[in-house]
């Protein structure tokens, strides 16, 4: 005869007070390190916790650079699979439409134009998210990204000359140039308007 499954009352059972937070900071650190194998990485997180070694985590996410031009359907595809919705992917493209393929910086660009709503916001938007400056640093991305991204943009919004673009352009860089290392960061273009 089979022995009776052992039952417990909430009063046997101690969940240390600690644990939420926990598994919150490894979540958290999972989510930022993207380990290829999720259970070793698991193994050894867990293992430098409890001997109070450095933790195996990454500062902060790595996005893989992309190089080449996406192809449209796959960007519709991979659009859909974060459930996002697809009329705001359609007028995303409708602001410079294109065959086949687009350019991931392109791409980029006309969704930070579209979150941003004007050219400063959208730059500002472009540069934090392409950083590799830490966290609430000074989101500086080299300054040809800045120009190339800036002149697209620029080029299709008609109250925007080129030569007004170039203008602008020539007199960040060479502020950029003699104090930057040729990185622009925020407070070199964009000025927070505070309400009085």
């Amino acid at each position: 005869m089979p022995l009776p499954d052992t039952m417990f009352c909430a009063q046997q059972i101690h969940i240390p007070p600690e644990l939420p937070d926990i598994l919150k900071q490894f979540t958290k650190a999972a989510i930022r390190t993207q380990p290829a194998d999720v259970l070793q990485w698991s193994a050894g997180y867990f293992s430098a916790l409890s001997s109070g070694d450095p933790l195996p985590v990454k500062d902060r996410i790595e996005m893989p650079v992309a190089t080449q031009k996406t192809d449209l359907a796959d960007l519709e595809q991979k659009w859909g699979k974060l459930c996002l919705p697809v009329e705001k992917f359609r007028a995303l493209l409708q602001l410079d439409p294109c065959e086949h393929e687009i350019e991931w910086i392109k791409f980029l660009a006309l969704g930070c134009s579209m979150l941003g709503g004007s050219l400063s916001t959208a730059m500002k938007h472009l540069c934090e998210i392409l950083t590799t400056d830490p966290e609430g640093g000074p989101a500086r991305i080299p300054f040809e990204t800045f120009a190339y991204v800036y002149r697209y943009l620029s080029r299709l919004d008609p109250e925007i000359s080129v030569a007004e673009t170039e203008v602008y352009l020539s007199s960040l860089k060479d502020s950029v140039e003699s104090r930057k290392n040729g990185m622009i960061g925020l407070s070199d273009f964009f000025v927070l308007r505070r309400k009085m």
